[in-house]
């Protein structure tokens, strides 16, 4: 079994979705850092950097605003700002909660209800999220609506629509239903996969232009286990 996260992709791998004057979406590989950390691995910001240096021809620094994050086992659509304007119009939608973010999951066990809204208040404890009580001062609020898509032997696949953006948030709120993600071993899955990804990916986003009056939608091809 592979035991260290895929490597970044090179700039002829790299899968850009979407991209214009003020945007760039990228399909993330599950396994890849969106941004670097104390390991010093190449990660997909980078990678978006080099990208927009080679094919403009852009000298030194490149501006890349992150705007939102995907947890490294996680694949799927990652939106990046080029302008400042562009971050700021697009951070505020976010924060707004205006932003419109599906993801899939494969989840083990077979999900009842098969459609539903899940509310949680989640705090981090020792790197791992967990529940808590809406008391609890350092609680946050966790927010998402699920539908099952299909059901094959003991294992859901799931669509959500994310209203929060917690660390964590869809793997701690499956996982403490008694539906653990496949691969999430952090979370209570069964076994590991390859890579130490996990069958969860940010499928699409779908938000208002930063600088034009019409909505967008950004989507990440589907998965080989789909």
């Amino acid at each position: 079994m592979q035991k260290n996260p895929p490597s970044p992709p090179s700039l002829d791998a790299l899968q850009v979705l979407y991209e214009d004057n003020h945007l760039i979406a990228v399909n993330k590989p599950a396994g890849l850092l969106v941004q670097g950390n104390i390991s010093g691995e190449t990660t997909l910001m980078d990678v978006t950097k080099d990208y927009i240096r080679k094919k403009y021809g852009k000298p030194g620094r490149v501006f890349l605003g992150l705007l939102h994050r995907l947890d490294r086992p996680v694949a799927g659509v990652v939106l990046f700002a080029k302008t400042s304007k562009g971050a700021s119009r697009v951070s505020e939608e976010l924060r707004s909660r205006k932003v419109i973010k599906i993801y899939w999951a494969l989840v083990h066990g077979k999900v009842d209800p098969q459609e539903g809204t899940l509310t949680s208040y989640l705090k981090k404890v020792q790197g791992r999220v967990q529940m808590t009580d809406k008391k609890d001062p350092d609680g946050r609020e966790a927010i998402l609506s699920y539908r099952t898509m299909r059901v094959e032997e003991n294992r859901s696949f799931l669509e959500i629509s994310l209203q929060t953006g917690r660390k964590h948030q869809i793997r701690a709120q499956l996982a403490a239903l008694g539906f653990p993600i496949e691969g999430d071993v952090k979370y209570g899955a069964p076994y590991p996969l390859s890579g130490k990804t996990i069958r969860l990916m940010a499928k699409s986003l779908t938000l208002k232009h930063p600088t034009r009056d019409e909505k967008i939608t950004i989507e990440a091809p589907d998965p080989d286990w789909r």
